[in-house]
């Protein structure tokens, strides 16, 4: 499982319109989808985080990763040819590397992970670690948007 917010989206808006943050949603979107192949499953979770569930393979992961990230911080130019430099944070989980296949579990982890080293320009990998991370509705509880108990961000 793969968990993406963009980088400073708020700021998109703010300056350059609600249309321009529609267009790097969409690229965003897009962009995953071709990351993440035809097996995978691709969604929006609202606002600017995303989630891919998909197989990636031991051997390939911090590559793929890699390359996810290299995706997500290629500028979106939009249809007035304007340009919006883009960047997202990625958090990342295998059932092996915290030893559940639980989809909660999995889920707190990537979220916990991402918000780690939210803004650092890669991908983290959730260790044991992150799932330990108090969560409401599989949301990390204290982070932005989760003030209200009881409700998913």
């Amino acid at each position: 499982m793969v968990l993406i917010s963009q980088d400073h989206f708020k700021a998109v808006n703010d300056t350059m319109g609600h249309p321009a943050g529609d267009a790097v949603l969409a690229a965003t979107g897009a962009r995953l989808t071709a990351w993440a192949g035809p097996r995978a499953s691709v969604g929006r979770l609202g606002g600017d985080e995303f989630a891919v569930v998909l197989a990636l393979p031991a051997a390939r992961l911090e590559q793929r990763l890699a390359q996810l990230v290299r995706m997500l911080h290629t500028p979106v130019v939009l249809e007035d040819g304007r340009t919006v430099d883009v960047a997202a944070s990625v958090g990342a989980v295998t059932p092996r590397a915290i030893g559940s296949r639980d989809l909660s579990l999995l889920q707190r982890a990537a979220d916990a992970a991402l918000y780690d080293k939210k803004h650092s320009g890669r991908a983290v990998v959730a260790s044991p670690a992150h799932t330990t991370v108090p969560s409401t509705n599989g949301r990390r509880a204290g982070r932005p948007g989760t003030a209200v108990w009881g409700r998913a961000a």
